[in-house]
């Protein structure tokens, strides 16, 4: 099945701990690691994978859009925004489980819907918009409205509207402002993909099956309630299902592994034509590859064998 997927967000320079102390450079940023890990999966003939962002006219900027570019990833929504740059970010780990340090007060992403046009005709030829929890974070209150409107026509001609809220607390001013963001968020998506612990501390829920009913209410009909290494919640037309997750004995890093998840369900679901449990256990298998590489974005040769068992 032909696929036009636009991933909207911030890329990042990544700062990846490696021997000795040292560190390796990179790229990377949720939802761009959801669009790199969907271009590996999907068949390049016959599915577009489009990253929506804003870069500054720099040198790192350059070299950022020529990374995304020879992905495969398609560029042509990556705004240039003159006086701005790039966000870092450095990975610290504690064995396989990692922490963030961020510098992105120049980030020109964060304008990336300043303007409804050019967001709109960034969004006209996709079917399929994704953008989480961090992308309506680094935007101001006007932004944020800007970009739901423009997913509300991507609604309205018929596609669909993913988003992973993925609580970074520390990017918001205080909670009650992400958490009304949030729920904004899920009142525009038709797939939403929370995380079952984040999600019940901050709105109180019970458990997973309280995160789907509440996120049910606000009019989501596919939801997927993530939970780490514990069987994740598939809420769809009505029914639950609970599916196991992947076991990987000695994860080396976990970065990413929510956002590649995200990739392994879409390009099962949404390209492939799997049903949602199908496209859950899909989501597992690439998580489970990720983790047992360092930094967020691995070759996309690794996870390549994976494509035919998601994208059909």
């Amino acid at each position: 099945m032909a696929a036009r997927f636009a991933s909207i967000g911030e890329c990042m320079v990544e700062m990846a701990p490696q021997a000795d102390g040292l560190y390796r450079r990179g790229f990377a940023g949720d939802t761009l690691n959801t669009a790199w890990y969907l271009r590996a999966l999907l068949d390049r003939r016959r599915s577009m994978v489009k990253y929506v962002t804003g870069v500054g006219t720099d040198a790192l900027s350059d070299e950022m859009v020529d990374f995304i570019a020879r992905a495969g990833i398609d560029t042509t929504a990556v705004e240039r925004i003159a006086g701005r740059t790039v966000g870092l970010y450095l990975i610290t780990l504690q064995g396989a489980e990692r922490s963030f340090t961020y510098w992105r007060n120049e980030s020109a992403a964060k304008l990336l819907a300043s303007v409804g046009a050019r967001l709109d005709a960034a969004l006209a030829d996709v079917d399929v918009a994704y953008f989480s929890g961090i992308t309506l974070a680094i935007l101001s209150p006007e932004h944020r409205r800007t970009l739901f409107a423009s997913l509300a026509k991507v609604r309205a001609r018929g596609g669909e509207v993913v988003f992973d809220p993925n609580l970074r607390p520390r990017l918001w001013p205080d909670r009650a402002t992400m958490a009304a963001a949030v729920i904004e968020g899920y009142r525009a998506a038709t797939i939403a993909l929370p995380t079952s612990p984040d999600d019940a501390e901050l709105y109180g829920d019970a458990d997973a099956v309280g995160t789907a009913d509440r996120i049910a209410a606000l009019g989501v009909q596919e939801i997927i309630v993530k939970a780490g290494a514990d069987p994740t919640l598939v809420r769809a037309g009505g029914l639950d299902a609970w599916v196991a997750a992947e076991r990987v004995d000695n994860p080396v890093d976990t970065t990413g592994a929510g956002d590649s998840f995200n990739a392994g369900y879409l390009a099962a679901r949404l390209a492939g034509g799997r049903s949602p449990a199908e496209a859950v256990r899909h989501g597992h298998a690439v998580a489970a590859r990720v983790i047992q590489a360092r930094g967020a974005l691995i070759d996309m040769d690794l996870v390549a064998d994976l494509a035919a068992g998601g994208a059909g």
